[in-house]
């Protein structure tokens, strides 16, 4: 390492962020957020962090597409067999982490996350390219395997037999419906700005974190 690791640090101007710009709907906030950063040079604005708790009550996180944001929840796709779909047959709660350093931003969102239905789930699988399905059937999501070959000649069955592609009972969407929201703007000297919508009663609140 050229320097060290304690060194690396920015100090964060780009934008500021007061409860007077916020939108009062927090769906609404993050929609205008995001069509920002669609429109930045990030790669894959989309992604996201999941993090979910097994069945010890560990915390497990990875890196997963948004694919659908609607007004009462946000939308991503998996195998219900891998680890993430297990933990969340456990326990369906769950975080949301969004990071877009470019525009010094993240988005954290709590909620509960359901199964969509599965007609959601073919028309979605319907639209991804050939082989990505085709991975999605193929694949024993999270579970060891001795030989990468294994995948590939599953592939290639698959190909030489003309396999009827449908979207498997065990892939689908999930969608997290949230009640709580954080908006997180980095500003210079650590003195973040840093909005929380808490929902009650069906109204959502909104507070000023301390940074």
């Amino acid at each position: 390492m050229k320097k060290n690791i304690t060194e690396y640090r920015i100090d964060y101007k780009m934008n500021m962020l007061s409860e007077n710009e916020l939108d009062k709907n927090p769906y609404k906030q993050f929609k205008l957020w995001f069509e920002e950063v669609c429109k930045s040079d990030i790669i894959e604005p989309n992604a996201m962090i999941l993090s979910t708790i097994d069945s010890n009550n560990y915390p497990n996180s990875r890196v997963v597409l948004l694919k659908g944001i609607e007004k009462n929840g946000f939308i991503f796709y998996s195998n219900y067999n891998s680890s993430k779909g297990k933990e969340l047959e456990f326990n369906s709660n769950a975080y949301l982490l969004f990071y877009w350093p470019n525009l010094e931003r993240q988005v954290r969102i709590r909620g509960n996350i359901n199964k969509i239905s599965p007609k959601l789930s073919d028309k979605y699988f319907s639209s991804r390219p050939k082989k990505s399905q085709i991975s999605a059937i193929i694949s024993e999501q999270s579970q060891k395997i001795n030989d990468k070959n294994i995948l590939k000649d599953r592939i290639k069955e698959i190909e030489r037999n003309n396999y009827k592609i449908k979207r498997p009972s065990y892939w689908g969407g999930y969608k997290l419906i949230p009640n709580y929201y954080e908006f997180w703007q980095g500003r210079p000297s650590r003195l973040h700005d840093r909005f929380i919508y808490e929902k009650k009663l069906n109204k959502w609140n909104i507070h000023r974190l301390q940074p």
